[in-house]
């Protein structure tokens, strides 16, 4: 199958068709690829990535301004964080499924942690591509249709509350001792590094994560934590 069938094939799952295809191959595009083909056409995506980070949060901030009247603005910052969060992106780019379109190296491919990282940066690049082809509008369509209505089972489920202060909070419960985070590898260049960290119960890892920030990482991994332990 020919990449631009492929790519039409992702339009259609999408349900948006680029006006400028360029910006759809580069939102998809990671910084790995290039390495292994350096006279590739096009940039990575980072920069996008940035873009509709912010694009993102806007449009999350405008949904629960217009569909939860009567929230406060603490819940509201704790249900955008929820939403915006690259686990749940990285969820959510599993409808496309997004991951079977970026283009990566072979070894970012095979490396289930960063796949997933890289999965997610993709939502907020492609978020980022649709903006700049269309506008805002199309943006906050693609949003409100593929990531805010996740917010119901969010809200259902407490994921809007600080994985880390959960996590604390029942590991306590059950074994009256605190968990521990350790960074066990970091990699990237000084501005876009990415750490990876694991959670300790005692002697025992019970999750790990991934992010650009320690505390990001810490986060990640206690939510991993409570997911693989059924602490939820």
């Amino acid at each position: 199958m020919s990449k631009s069938i492929r790519y039409s094939e992702l339009e259609r799952k999408i349900g948006y068709s680029f006006q400028n295809k360029d910006l759809l191959i580069q939102a998809l595009t990671h910084r790995s690829y290039l390495n292994e083909h350096p006279d590739f056409e096009l940039g990575h995506n980072e920069r996008l990535e940035f873009l509709g980070d912010a694009v993102l949060e806007l449009s999350v901030t405008e949904y629960l301004y217009q569909e939860y009247p009567d929230t406060s603005e603490g819940s509201m910052t704790n249900y955008r964080s929820a939403l915006v969060k690259g686990s749940h992106l990285a969820e959510v780019a599993t409808q496309f499924p997004l991951e079977d379109y970026i283009l990566m190296s072979r070894g970012e491919r095979t490396d289930t942690t960063s796949r997933a990282y890289i999965t997610a940066n993709a939502v907020e690049a492609l978020i980022a591509a649709i903006y700049l082809d269309s506008g805002m509008e199309s943006a906050i369509q693609f949003v409100y249709r593929f990531i805010a209505p996740d917010l119901t089972d969010i809200i259902d489920k407490k994921l809007f509350i600080d994985p880390k202060s959960l996590l604390q909070e029942v590991i306590q419960e059950k074994h009256t001792i605190t968990p521990e985070y350790q960074v066990v590898r970091s990699w990237g260049p000084d501005h876009n590094k990415m750490f990876e960290v694991i959670v300790l119960v005692g002697e025992n890892e019970f999750g790990r994560g991934t992010g650009k920030s320690k505390q990001k990482a810490e986060q990640s991994a206690a939510e991993n934590a409570l997911e693989t332990q059924g602490l939820r």
